[in-house]
């Protein structure tokens, strides 16, 4: 195979289709024969994975190594930042935490320098291995109070010796003033490594842009490398919480109606992704106490806060209306954070989310939650209830959960459980991913009492279909063999 350079797909913005465009030439690649991995030096998200070595990165860079057929590891994401609250973040080094930072702290104490050893470090070993690496850069290349300190943009591209693609979302506007922009704020050095403009997200005739793209072209001096349609038609996972203003929040009658109760440091609602997808259902988020009570299943997700989301929806009703739903036989669950909102306590004696103290659950389920130091993270093979099929899912939490009297929701290889299940219609378990697997789904949509057609939802196979048509859909629209040949070494 011929030998090349890594690319990177940086952005305007933030939110213009970076992560999505990345994973997609992560499957064309592979396509054709190469071994890519996926790349991005620093993410904030409050979506993450557990890696097969028990460490945690960010879910936008597992989907990409999905994408690209290879494990997910550390080095695709060597640092983390996970927002506890507006101004402070849990920092994740090598899939490991080391300490809360402010915000102030974190941008403004230092340039970076001995991060950005750690991030060049964790590049170096990821390329010795993998060709081409298919970096993604984050927000927008032309921070210019921040350029100093970063270590995810240009700063990277330039160790990396990258070939850089400016992704610009023109469905929200300002497609001239942005990219013309972006790229006169470039140092030369910088500005050189750009080889191509991507116009992302267009709707209608794209016949229409074939004068702007001559003037784009003729502004700035770039390429414009093609131009993407707008899609509704293939379904990757979005990176972060941006997303759920997109999604369903209605009650839709004649329906199984799944209501996610929408938390403010909600993490990982890729949990449920699948179930977006399972025609039998309709899922909608939501912090209206009304919405919930009509639901037929509800859901506590994630929280990166479990204490101030529990006490915010103690305040606005939510807490109340779980707890009525429970006490109407309702189905009720909780994944994580939200299985430890519905026991009986949550104590935090180290100050692992803020202050110390502790605070009382919903009640739900007889167990209590001691937040602790150490983090756990790792992937698990389990079986569900007294079921035989074996499942996949994922743990990713701070805290230790016991109970006087065990009644565990699923069993380990070893023979070790996890979660709380107290009847058919009432459980919580620390596994993400869990709502993955059909087994788990079926059995609780006949928990609901409602009559639903039986069509099995493959999960694992309609991702594969989705980063395919996604590779298909970028061959069609962007000049595949002009970025081959600005990866190509001479």
């Amino acid at each position: 195979m011929k030998q090349l350079r890594p690319v990177m797909f940086v952005g305007t913005a933030s939110d213009v289709g970076k992560s999505v465009i990345t994973a997609g030439f992560c499957r064309i690649f592979k396509q054709d024969g190469f071994t890519p991995a996926p790349f991005k030096a620093q993410n904030m998200s409050l979506n993450s994975y557990a890696t097969p070595d028990g460490l945690e990165i960010g879910r936008a860079q597992a989907v990409q190594a999905e994408a690209a057929g290879v494990p997910a590891h550390t080095d695709m994401n060597p640092v983390l930042l996970k927002p506890t609250n507006d101004r402070n973040a849990q920092l994740v080094l090598h899939g490991k935490p080391a300490g809360n930072q402010s915000a102030w702290e974190y941008f403004m104490e230092d340039d970076k320098r001995q991060l950005f050893e750690e991030v060049k470090g964790a590049f170096n070993r990821l390329s010795a291995r993998f060709q081409p690496i298919v970096m993604e850069g984050a927000g927008s290349i032309s921070e210019l109070n921040l350029r100093a300190k970063d270590i995810t943009n240009m700063r990277i591209a330039l160790h990396a010796n990258a070939a850089v693609y400016l992704i610009a979302d023109i469905d929200r506007g300002g497609i001239f003033g942005s990219v013309y922009g972006t790229l006169a704020l470039l140092p030369p050095e910088e500005k050189a490594l750009i080889k191509g403009i991507i116009i992302n997200k267009f709707r209608g005739d794209i016949r229409l842009f074939e004068g702007g793209r001559t003037l784009l072209e003729s502004l700035t001096g770039v390429p414009v490398t093609g131009v993407l349609p707008y899609f509704h038609d293939i379904h990757i996972e979005e990176e972060d919480a941006v997303s759920l203003s997109l999604k369903q929040k209605r009650f839709v009658a004649g329906h199984i109606n799944i209501a996610i109760v929408l938390l403010r440091h909600m993490s990982n609602f890729t949990d449920f992704n699948a179930l977006e997808k399972d025609e039998r259902v309709n899922i909608f988020y939501t912090d209206n106490p009304a919405e919930i009570a009509a639901a037929d299943i509800i859901i506590l997700p994630g929280s990166k806060n479990t204490i101030a989301d529990l006490l915010a929806i103690r305040n606005n009703g939510t807490a109340a209306a779980i707890t009525e739903a429970h006490k109407r036989n309702k189905v009720v669950i909780g994944i994580c954070g939200g299985y430890q909102m519905m026991g009986t306590e949550v104590a935090d004696p180290h100050g692992v989310e803020g202050r110390t103290g502790s605070i009382p659950g919903l009640g739900i389920l007889p167990v209590r939650t001691v937040l602790t130091l150490e983090k756990i993270t790792q992937q698990r093979q389990f079986r569900y209830r007294h079921l035989p099929e074996v499942n996949e899912g994922y743990e990713i939490h701070m805290g230790d959960t016991v109970t006087e009297v065990a009644s565990p929701l699923n069993t380990f290889p070893d023979g070790t459980t996890d979660g709380y299940f107290l009847h058919e219609r009432c459980w919580g378990t620390y596994l993400h991913g869990i709502l993955d697997n059909s087994t788990v789904v079926n059995d609780l949509l006949v928990q609901c009492g409602k009559p639903t057609v039986a069509k099995e939802f493959n999960y694992r196979a309609f991702k594969e279909e989705q980063y395919n048509k996604l590779a298909a859909h970028i061959r069609e629209h962007l000049d595949i063999p002009a970025v081959y040949k600005a990866l190509a070494l001479q």
